[in-house]
């Protein structure tokens, strides 16, 4: 139904105005006691089979919402119906901000891809911090904080952006995503170099083993690093003891598309998702799982458009697997899907 009627509707808007027309549907549709009932029951997969214990977090499925998605913690309820086991809200900045000018987000429908440039829009940490602190999380639901920083923020001074953001959120989330891999805010990858990386972590690292009770924190990084960088990237990981990696966010390559060039290059700049970067996302996840023995904790994302790519991600070394592009071109009915097949294989 997805496939044949709901995404042809949806894709005759831009795909923001698309976003948040989902979004209303999905919402009113939920609080409609019967259509509420049978969406949960339609989308919704409980077995203790599927259950995942990482960093300890106990998970209730493997399948997590990509950051991006709700980025202020409006969602948490509908994305939680959709059956998710995890969600990861953000990317959040200190300071509200309105993001890069429109258009600024763009469908290459012939490659089951997205192109970005957003630019960290969101209402700022202390409006999901607010939102977390005045809703209760919906049944075991794990809930993430992708944290950034401002635009105007300079690099140097980019560590203050993300020790506000993890104070502000400490009480309300299970987990923390340092974001700094998106090609849409000046200057960011710059910071997933070596020294300046591990600058910042040890920071946000320093706070948080100042609590009584600690809480995971983890590393997003881009699939454009090279085997050096990746293998800068995990001693950096062993120096500031993070407890996991995030592999990867969207990439700036453009090669391997099907999409006429001229369009793309009319696009113009920002972050490429969906299935054009799904092998590159394994390849990422496998090489970090082999130079680790498979001790690092690593959750997968890039190019889940099936639950096959799903296992792929899983047999290649991740834990844990998040989707958003996927969830755009396949439709909602994806998470159960790539539950039920894993459920097969026990």
């Amino acid at each position: 139904m997805y496939k044949l009627l709901l995404k042809p509707f949806f894709f005759l808007f831009s795909p923001e105005k698309a976003h948040r027309l989902t979004l209303v549907l999905f919402r009113i549709s939920l609080n409609v006691p019967l259509l509420g009932y049978l969406m949960k029951n339609t989308f919704s997969l409980r077995d203790p089979r599927l259950e995942r214990e990482l960093f300890g977090l106990k998970f209730p499925n493997p399948v997590g919402l990509a950051a991006g998605f709700d980025k202020d913690g409006k969602y948490i309820d509908l994305m939680s119906a959709l059956g998710f086991g995890f969600l990861e809200l953000g990317t959040v900045t200190p300071k509200p901000q309105s993001g890069n000018p429109q258009p600024r987000l763009f469908r290459l429908p012939s490659d089951n891809a997205l192109i970005n440039r957003m630019g960290f829009n969101n209402e700022g940490v202390e409006a999901l911090a607010g939102r977390l602190k005045d809703r209760k999380k919906p049944n075991d639901l794990v809930i993430g904080g992708n944290i950034g920083k401002n635009k105007i923020t300079p690099n140097d001074q980019a560590v203050d952006d993300y020790t506000i953001c993890f104070e502000a959120l400490f009480p309300y989330v299970d987990y923390f995503v340092v974001n700094v891999s998106s090609p849409n805010t000046p200057g960011l990858r710059e910071l997933q170099e070596k020294e300046p990386l591990t600058a910042l972590l040890s920071e946000v690292q320093k706070l948080n083993k100042a609590k009584a009770q600690p809480k995971p924190v983890l590393l997003k990084i881009a699939p454009d690093l090279t085997d050096s960088q990746l293998d800068d990237i995990l001693d950096i990981v062993q120096t500031t003891s993070l407890d996991g990696i995030i592999a990867t966010n969207t990439t700036i390559d453009r090669g391997g598309l099907t999409t006429d060039s001229d369009k793309v290059s009319n696009i113009g700049a920002g972050g490429l998702s969906g299935q054009p970067l799904k092998d590159r996302a394994t390849e990422v996840i496998r090489y970090l799982s082999q130079k680790t023995a498979g001790k690092l904790p690593i959750i997968g994302v890039g190019g889940i458009a099936t639950p096959e790519d799903a296992l792929e991600k899983l047999e290649a070394g991740a834990s844990l697997v998040q989707i958003y592009t996927g969830l755009i071109y396949s439709g909602p009915l994806l998470i159960k899907r790539i539950n039920k097949l894993l459920l097969k294989g026990k």
